[in-house]
C-alpha cells in the first residue's frame, strides 16, 4: 500500500506539469494584437555612430544617443536626447560641428532638421551659431533657418545677429556675414 502511494504521488506533478504544458497555446495573432503598435520605429539603436564617406574620404560622422528608425509612411530617422554632427574637409580633419538635443533626417529629401539647443561651431575660426531651430540639407550642403540666430566668439564675445541665416555647412566668415537675413545690430567680423 506505501508502494502504490508514493507511486502515485510521483506521477501527479507529471501528469499537471504535462498538462500545463499541452495546454498553453501561443497565437501569433492574439500576441500581435497585443503587443503591435502602428507607431512605433521600425529600429531603434543606442549610442548611434555612423560615417558617411564620398571616394573614400569621411565627410560627415553623425552621433546620436537614441535614433528610431521608420521605414513608412516616409523613410525618416529621429535622433533624440544628443546629437552631434562633425563635417569633415578635403583633408579629412573635422572643421565644423552641429549639437542639438533633437533631430530628424529624411532619406527621400536628404534634409535634417535639428532643434532645441542648437549649436553650429566652425573650430577653425572659433566661433559659433546658437539657434533653437536649423536644416541642413545634405545634397548642396547648405544650413539654414529662419528663426532668431547669435553667432558668438569662443570667449562669448557676440558678433552678429539677426532672423534667419543661410551658410555652408562649414560656417565660414564671409559666408555668414553676407547670408543672416534680417541682421539686427551692428556685425563685428574683425577678427576673422
Amino acid at each position: 500500500m506505501n508502494k502504490k502511494l508514493h507511486i502515485i504521488i510521483l506521477w501527479i506533478p507529471v501528469i499537471v506539469l504535462t498538462g500545463i504544458l499541452f495546454s498553453c497555446v501561443n497565437d501569433l495573432d492574439t500576441i500581435q494584437r497585443v503587443t503591435y503598435d502602428p507607431n512605433a520605429p521600425d529600429e531603434v539603436t543606442e549610442n548611434l555612430e555612423i560615417y558617411y564617406s564620398d571616394s573614400g574620404y569621411a565627410r560627415v560622422k553623425i552621433f546620436a544617443k537614441i535614433a528610431e528608425t521608420y521605414n513608412s509612411p516616409v523613410h525618416i530617422t529621429k535622433f533624440k536626447d544628443y546629437l552631434k554632427v562633425q563635417f569633415y574637409s578635403d583633408d579629412g580633419e573635422v572643421t565644423s560641428e552641429l549639437e542639438a538635443k533633437y533631430g530628424e533626417f529624411n532619406f527621400e529629401t536628404k534634409l535634417m532638421v535639428v532643434r532645441d539647443s542648437v549649436i553650429l561651431r566652425n573650430l577653425k575660426k572659433r566661433r559659433y551659431l546658437e539657434t533653437e531651430e536649423l536644416f541642413y540639407n545634405q545634397t548642396d550642403s547648405t544650413v539654414y533657418t529662419d528663426k532668431f540666430v547669435i553667432i558668438k566668439r569662443e570667449d562669448n564675445s557676440v558678433i552678429g545677429r539677426g532672423n534667419g541665416i543661410r551658410t555652408s555647412h562649414f560656417f565660414n566668415a564671409g559666408q555668414v556675414a553676407g547670408h543672416i537675413l534680417k541682421p539686427v545690430g551692428k556685425l563685428d567680423f574683425s577678427e576673422d
